[in-house]
């Protein structure tokens, strides 16, 4: 996945940006909730090895920092990563933007969902124009449809929205 700007993250590192926004945390432990079976990990995953080069991505752009040592179980020390003051507004800004494309609904809106939910953010004002993105989108196909031979991505993305919207008014519903 290529990123559109300098400071375009990766999901895998919008993802231990997240972990890291509640409290500081050491790379193991980032490593361990990105697995498939971790909190974070069964919506989005990464292997270790991923999961510290996303940490030294947001090292290198100034988002998180090392802010101490602990003993590590096999030896050695481990740092403890905190995310940074720009770090933690980026996350922010990131959780309060809807999703572009009806394709990433899937990963990125419920990777933003798991997220914002663990770091106590309010998302209500994305899901709302999260939900109307999605509404524009589905009457755009819905047009594309009429009385034209049958298109299978077209049904595709027509299906997938209006199960997208449902889901956008079930959790718009329960908050």
């Amino acid at each position: 996945m290529a990123r559109s700007g300098e400071h375009q993250l990766l999901l895998g590192e919008w993802a231990c940006l997240g972990i890291l926004y509640p409290a500081p945390a050491h790379g193991f432990a980032v490593a361990a909730r990105l697995k498939p079976e971790g909190d974070i990990g069964r919506v989005w995953s990464l292997s270790r090895a991923l999961t510290y080069r996303s940490l030294d991505q947001l090292a290198l752009r100034g988002f998180i920092q090392p802010v101490g040592e602990e003993p590590g179980i096999a030896g050695g020390n481990r740092t403890i990563l905190a995310a940074t003051r720009t770090g933690r507004a980026r996350l922010r800004s990131w959780l309060g933007s809807p999703v572009p494309h009806l394709r990433d609904l899937r990963s990125e809106l419920l990777l933003k969902l798991v997220l914002a939910e663990r770091c106590e953010l309010d998302v209500h004002p994305m899901l709302v124009a999260q939900r109307a993105r999605i509404q524009a989108m589905a009457d755009g196909f819905a047009a594309q449809a009429d009385g034209a031979a049958l298109d299978v991505v077209n049904l595709w993305r027509d299906e997938a929205s209006h199960a997208a919207l449902r889901f956008l008014d079930r959790l718009l519903a329960e908050a």
